[in-house]
């Protein structure tokens, strides 16, 4: 049951000193995770990935904050510790924020419910790391090779925690790429996985994810909230659930007794997938598919004069980079415009946004923008953002937003 040797790095981590610019120090001090090559005025010539920075204030000469070196970002420093208390980081350093980050989770743990975020990045201290657990199985996900010297701190921590029986390690395209490690994209570091496929339950809702091939670490739980709220105001009604993946609104629907609940998404398997994980369940409503790009087969919903009493419309990061911005705020104004001509008389129209670079109060407002010019009057129902497992500690970690919007008529 114990850790592969293999978790041991090739990486021999050293400390290097670092000053910044008057900018890049104001950012280190208000406590922000990320220090970018610009913001470097002084550094160690050997400096590597991995390396533990030392943050030198330009006046004091003090230590003002510690991070990992990263050659291959424009994001040079990733922060693990900011301001002038002394810190050592070490095994008892990340224990200390693994049990932080724990500690804000255990309100969603006592639902029903097993399946968890339990380190998000940047927003509990960990940039660049990603560690979810489907019940008894822990998934982390690298997307930086800073984390490659210090593994042997952290997984058994994240382990004993989340009492997994079983933990693999997922990496990044890049990270693929790396000759730093030996590492297999989905290998089991930890205990033995029987089946790719983990069954787990969200608000006593059951799925499942794979862990070893699926999307990110196999599953998206930054919904969860969103998904419960939709089931239960789904009771009775015909639901569209838009870029709809695994099936996650659809599932809930039908748990909660919708009579007919319709899943679109491009991808064939992903349906496949969102019929499994509905029959996971019991239910009495229809489960219908649509394989297709959304936008055509919204169109093609209208043409056809079909409605639903909810939809609800969840697509991908549509401004993944900041030339994407304008282009993606047309595609909100578009979704909204097509959601609501296919959401039936008093229906409930559900929008959400997952790029971190249109920012929430952008989204209501195209929402708003795009509502307000129909005939039609409605309400906001609701706004969201992050669930319980996905902490906000820095403004560019708040990414999901969604908007509630019954129509009255």
């Amino acid at each position: 049951m114990s850790f592969k040797t293999k978790i041991k790095s090739n990486f021999q981590s050293k400390r290097i000193a670092v000053k910044l610019n008057t900018k890049g120090e104001q950012f280190v001090l208000n406590g922000h995770p990320w220090v970018f090559s610009n913001s470097i005025t002084k550094i160690n010539a050997d400096a590597k990935t991995g390396d533990l920075a030392i943050i030198f204030s330009k006046s004091k000469n003090r230590v003002m904050g510690l991070g990992l070196y990263d050659e291959n970002s424009p994001i040079r420093i990733k922060m693990l510790h900011s301001g002038f208390e002394k810190v050592e980081i070490n095994t008892i350093f990340f224990q200390r924020k693994i049990d932080e980050a724990f500690a804000k989770r255990i309100p969603l743990l006592e639902t029903n419910t097993n399946s968890f975020r339990l380190v998000f990045g940047e927003n509990d201290g960990f940039p660049g790391l990603i560690a979810d657990v489907y019940a008894h199985v822990l998934v982390v996900k690298l997307y930086s090779e800073i984390w490659l010297p210090y593994l042997e701190d952290i997984l058994p921590s994240l382990q004993q925690i989340s009492k997994a029986k079983t933990v693999v390690m997922r990496l990044s395209r890049g990270l693929e790429q790396s000759k730093a490690h030996q590492f297999k994209n989905g290998e089991v570091v930890y205990g033995t996985l029987e089946n790719e496929v983990v069954e787990f339950v969200e608000h006593g809702v059951n799925f499942s994810a794979n862990v070893i091939k699926g999307h990110k670490t196999g599953y998206f739980l930054d919904h969860r909230a969103n998904r419960k709220q939709v089931g239960e105001w789904s009771r009775g009604k015909r639901v569209l659930d838009v870029f709809s993946y695994a099936g996650g609104f659809s599932v809930h629907a039908l748990a909660n007794s919708a009579t007919e609940v319709t899943s679109l998404d491009i991808s064939k398997q992903a349906l496949e997938i969102a019929v499994q994980n509905g029959k996971l369940n019991t239910y009495q409503g229809v489960h219908k598919t649509i394989a297709g790009d959304a936008f055509e087969e919204l169109k093609h919903l209208i043409k056809n004069k079909t409605t639903f009493d909810v939809v609800v419309i969840d697509p991908p990061s549509f401004a993944k980079q900041a030339s994407e911005i304008e282009l993606a705020k047309k595609k909100y104004a578009q979704l909204a415009d097509l959601g609501e001509q296919l959401t039936a008389k008093k229906g409930l129209l559900v929008l959400a946004s997952c790029s971190s670079r249109i920012i929430a109060q952008t989204f209501y407002d195209i929402n708003a923008q795009v509502l307000s010019s129909k005939s039609r009057p409605y309400k906001v129902k609701l706004k969201t953002q992050h669930d319980i497992d996905h902490p906000i500690g820095f403004p560019e970690g708040a990414y999901l937003k969604s908007g509630y919007y019954q129509f009255l008529e």
